[in-house]
């Protein structure tokens, strides 16, 4: 009788690590990316007796021309009737995506939004080395590729109809609730301007009785959220984080490519400064660069936030 040799326990153990990171994979790149969902939440956050408030929160589309099934989806949450859309940048994924983002964005004519700037809407993306995430926030190296911002912001809000808060501040009628807005261009590239936000806030004028204020920014730096606490607003957006893209499951994000703490890196929270609290939420996005094509654990989102009265 003759016995058969068996495998090294090393290598089952190998093999068993190599298939998993094979399936782990084929699921990010190729199923994950493509399953996206509205996540929906509540907070109070408006100034007592307003109306409620349908937010749609949208980020992080790094759009390409081929990518239709993200544009579809995009369209398709105009179906959703929201009173307001927030889009915290980083529109553009490529030399042409703003094509896709025309398509995205068209069915939502008539509805008010708000705009600011990510740095890939004035940069195109570049390859990186994902590995360089986990020393911290990454930095640009390169000589950068510049698109066509100009035509992407007359689109919104020429075409659409959204006020541009880049650094900025505007004064809305939303639903018949009166709301002022500021907010800044990307803090990761350093384009905020947060000293400039007083002025532009008090050129708006007295604020009528019952006024929200809502601050929107691309990157949720701390040094931002803690301004805008100080300003006054009661609820503040966000998004550039992606969630953490590659999340590990029952853990969260490993990186948020910012000074956020990495629990808040996506969804609804809270941000307390000088013993004041406001609602937060950190978008985790619908794209990724097209250098890095893949999700995991992190689904591809947008966020319909119903805001109501405060108490």
């Amino acid at each position: 009788m003759t016995s058969r040799p068996t495998a090294h326990p090393a290598l089952i153990a190998l093999g068993a690590v190599g298939a998993a990171g094979a399936a782990a994979a084929i699921w990010g790149i190729g199923i994950e990316r493509y399953l996206f969902t509205v996540r929906e939440a509540t907070a109070s956050a408006l100034a007592p007796g307003s109306a409620p408030l349908r937010v749609l929160h949208v980020s992080d589309a790094h759009m390409a021309p081929w990518q239709h099934r993200k544009q579809d989806w995009l369209a398709s949450l105009a179906q959703l009737k929201p009173d307001l859309v927030i889009n915290t940048g980083d529109n553009l994924g490529h030399r042409e995506g703003l094509e896709g983002i025309r398509r995205a964005f068209e069915p939502f004519v008539g509805i008010p939004g708000v705009f600011v700037h990510g740095s890939n809407d004035v940069n195109g993306p570049a390859p990186r080395n994902p590995i360089r995430y986990f020393a911290g926030p990454s930095q640009r190296h390169r000589e950068p590729t510049f698109l066509d911002t100009d035509a992407m912001d007359s689109f919104f809000t020429d075409e659409l109809g959204w006020t541009d808060l880049n650094n900025r501040a505007a004064r809305l009628s939303v639903a018949g609730n009166p709301v002022d807005f500021f907010g800044v261009s990307d803090a990761h590239r350093h384009w905020d301007r947060l000293e400039d936000l007083p002025g532009a806030i008090q050129s708006l004028g007295p604020q009528d009785a019952g006024t929200s204020v809502l601050g929107v920014t691309h990157a949720p730096y701390q040094r931002v959220m803690n301004r805008f606490v100080e300003l006054g607003a009661d609820a503040i957006f966000g998004g550039h984080t992606h969630g953490g893209q590659v999340c590990l499951p029952g853990f969260g994000a490993l990186v948020a490519n910012c000074d956020i703490p990495l629990k808040q890196a996506k969804g609804l929270s809270t941000w307390t400064q000088d013993e004041r609290t406001v609602p937060l939420n950190v978008s985790a996005g619908c794209g990724h660069s097209i250098y890095a094509p893949v999700r995991f654990a992190c689904r591809p989102e947008a966020t319909l936030l119903t805001l109501t009265a405060r108490d």
